[in-house]
């Protein structure tokens, strides 16, 4: 019998959609009032009746019951109109149907076009850089010279990897690094989990504290009405701290299985299995680095380092980030003599490499949207606040903890999940006055837990490159998901206290 697998993320989106527009037929219609700031001087209050303008003051906040400092307004750590707690009221239904289903995922895609845009620019720019080779014959360099002291070569690889993960969102191309990781860890005595736990588990960290995530934190933050800067001291410290346990916990098990081959997972789950890659001669597939090399992996690392500096200091945001890729991308092309005609191929190559993630992104928006449309957005958020609003904030914040961690079983993509999620989350999160940050922190740390283990995600496609079994993998991760589980709960409660 073959077995059943979930359907891809776009169809679970789509039967989302479906049940979104069931639900405009049973759910009451209403909405909250909101305040918004689009005057420096001034607070506007959109209700039913009309506009109302309010002075931009504290008092005003304090007012309304809205537990929110007037800073966050003046610095733009708020962006979107707040709902205003206690003014829930019914509306005229708005039933959605089977046009409008399918109307959903392209209205979606056209709400969301500048993170599109920017999804397939960069693709195109990862791939322009691949082309190049820089970072194989800079990863292989480093490999080379590392040879005798794997235990460090897995602490400093493990590093890149996650903060790989935190600063840019690495993960498909995270898997051509297989074919020069795992012969270089077995002949160090090493079995065929350490590649997959340093390459894999190091991107997969690396989105749990995503501290610049450019397809989690910032579009995260942006759905949930927050500055992604807000929270980021906290999870350069979920970097640091999840990052130390983890080579920790990698390099204690390789070097048990290096004293013990008997102790390894893969030969008690898997027996003597042998890898694509274990035959390979590292000393044979090793080059200096030329000056050009050098340069490319500057040029790759200075573009990210302009980026996170450009969102920071200079308010840069899509439009600015997407055309600093596209630039970059030429330069590459320029400074390799790439042709015209494979410069055009790499680039369209690789922006079709993240065409399926664009559009779950424009598909997941379409969710909102159809909620928006069917005026149950706020509904849903005020029977949902009944059902929270006693509760502790530290007990709220683990339970959504939770519920992310499920959500991810069907959803892997992070920017799908944070459109379709933060609005409504991030709405619910200041009634029950937890802090925006906290609610994106959440939706990380959930995600990033259960990444790590979920078949929908990158976990099968790299075990597949090793040849070790899911079930072995399970063995060996879920001890430090455990741990992770609690510094992430730890995190958080102390986070919306802060």
């Amino acid at each position: 019998m073959a077995k059943r697998k979930l359907p891809s993320p776009i169809t679970i989106l789509m039967i989302v959609i479906i049940i979104a527009a069931i639900a405009t037929w049973l759910i009451p219609a209403g909405e909250y009032n909101r305040l918004s700031k689009p005057e420096q001087e001034t607070f506007l209050m959109m209700t039913t009746a009309g506009e109302i303008k309010l002075p931009f003051i504290q008092k005003t906040l304090d007012s309304l019951k809205i537990h929110i400092s007037l800073e966050k307004f003046k610095s733009g750590s708020i962006r979107k109109p707040v709902s205003i707690p206690g003014t829930y009221h019914r509306i005229e239904k708005n039933s959605q149907g089977f046009i409008k289903i399918l109307q959903a995922p392209i209205k979606g895609i056209y709400d969301s076009i500048d993170i599109v845009l920017f999804l397939l620019i960069i693709g195109g720019f990862m791939n322009i850089f691949h082309e190049t080779g820089a970072m194989v014959r800079g990863l292989k360099w480093l490999s080379y010279t590392m040879k005798g002291k794997e235990a460090w070569l897995i602490i400093i690889l493990t590093f890149l990897f996650s903060f790989a993960g935190s600063s840019y969102g690495m993960a498909e191309e995270a898997l051509v690094f297989y074919p020069i990781m795992v012969p270089l860890f077995l002949a160090a005595g090493y079995d065929l989990l350490v590649p997959v736990a340093v390459i894999f588990g190091g991107t997969q960290l690396g989105s749990l504290s995503s501290f610049t995530n450019p397809f989690a934190t910032i579009i995260a933050s942006n759905a949930a009405g927050v500055n992604w800067t807000d929270g980021l001291l906290g999870r350069i410290g979920m970097f640091a701290v999840s990052t130390g346990i983890t080579i920790w916990y990698i390099v204690r098990y390789a070097q048990k299985v290096k004293k013990d081959p008997t102790a390894s997972i893969v030969y008690r789950y898997d027996g003597k299995v042998r890898s694509l890659y274990e035959n390979i001669d590292i000393a044979e597939v090793v080059a200096p680095l030329t000056i050009r090399t050098k340069l490319m992996l500057v040029l790759f690392l200075s573009t990210f380092l302009l980026m996170i500096a450009g969102v920071v200091f200079w308010e840069w945001w899509l439009l600015e980030m997407t055309t600093l890729f596209l630039g970059s991308a030429i330069l590459i092309g320029i400074l390799q003599r790439i042709k015209e005609k494979d410069f055009v191929r790499y680039f369209i190559k690789g922006a079709e490499s993240l065409v399926g993630v664009a559009f779950i992104v424009g598909v997941a928006r379409g969710v909102t949207i159809m909620l928006n449309e069917g005026h149950i957005s706020d509904s849903i958020l005020f029977y949902s606040t009944k059902l929270v609003e006693t509760m502790p904030a530290a007990l709220f914040i683990v339970m959504l903890l939770v519920l992310y961690m499920i959500f991810t079983l069907f959803i892997s993509s992070s920017s799908g999940m944070a459109v379709l999620t933060m609005p409504i989350i991030g709405a619910l999160a200041i009634i029950v006055n937890v802090p925006g940050r906290e609610i994106v922190n959440t939706y990380l740390y959930g995600m990033g837990i259960m990444g790590f283990m979920t078949p929908t995600g990158l976990i099968l496609p790299s075990l597949a490159l090793v040849n070790v079994s899911l079930k072995a993998w399970w063995r060996f991760i879920y001890p430090l998901l455990l741990i992770l589980f609690i510094l992430c709960a730890l995190f958080l409660v102390v986070g919306i206290y802060l």
